[in-house]
């Protein structure tokens, strides 16, 4: 089996209360069964698949679900709320069908629900390492405003010095004249 045909099983696989599951129509579509022959063998083997291997959908989850993959919601479409499987609970199927066509597609079922879970990982250490950077980013951010702050006053032209009047000024106060001047006649 290739990678599009990988990518066709990973298509059929949702993402159900936060775990990562296929429904039994599909499920019974890649063993190449009925999906009433997989849920009454199901039923039968049921000890076999605990709370999470297998879970019926909800009235809520069936709504959202046929919304989201356009199937018929009244006659001629399900009458009963589908069954999710997980990864153990596809490989658990495949052992209970006795079909050569369900244990070989099995592989391919847990081949994809592990890419996928390799792909999460991958993911979540990119958005880890991204956070890391970003962090550091605003550190940087703020450093840099900082000195920007602090060399902006340089940045600035100095104002221009005053310009001197032409002649003798004195800075401060007027000076007392030291001598008087008197006419000696």
């Amino acid at each position: 089996m290739n990678d599009l045909e990988l990518a066709k099983i990973e298509r059929r696989i949702y993402s159900i209360r936060g775990v990562r599951v296929i429904l039994d129509t599909d499920l019974a579509v890649l063993y190449g069964v009925s999906t009433k022959r997989l849920n009454e063998q199901f039923r039968r083997n049921r000890k076999r698949f605990p709370d999470d291997f297998a879970f019926q959908l909800t009235p809520e989850e069936t709504a959202a679900l046929r919304s989201q993959i356009a199937t018929s919601s009244s006659h001629g479409g399900r009458r009963y709320r589908p069954w999710a499987f997980t990864e153990h609970g596809a490989l658990q199927a495949a052992n209970i069908l006795n079909s050569a066509n369900a244990v070989h597609m099995s592989v391919f079922v847990i081949r994809a629900f592990v890419k996928m879970r390799e792909q999460l990982v991958t993911n979540a250490t990119i958005l880890k390492r991204l956070a890391e950077i970003d962090k550091s980013l605003l550190v940087h951010d703020s450093a840099l405003r900082d000195v920007y702050q602090k060399l902006l006053p340089l940045l600035s032209p100095p104002p221009d010095p005053p310009r001197r009047k032409i002649g003798f000024h004195h800075p401060g106060k007027r000076l007392p004249i030291p001598f008087s001047v008197t006419n000696n006649r």
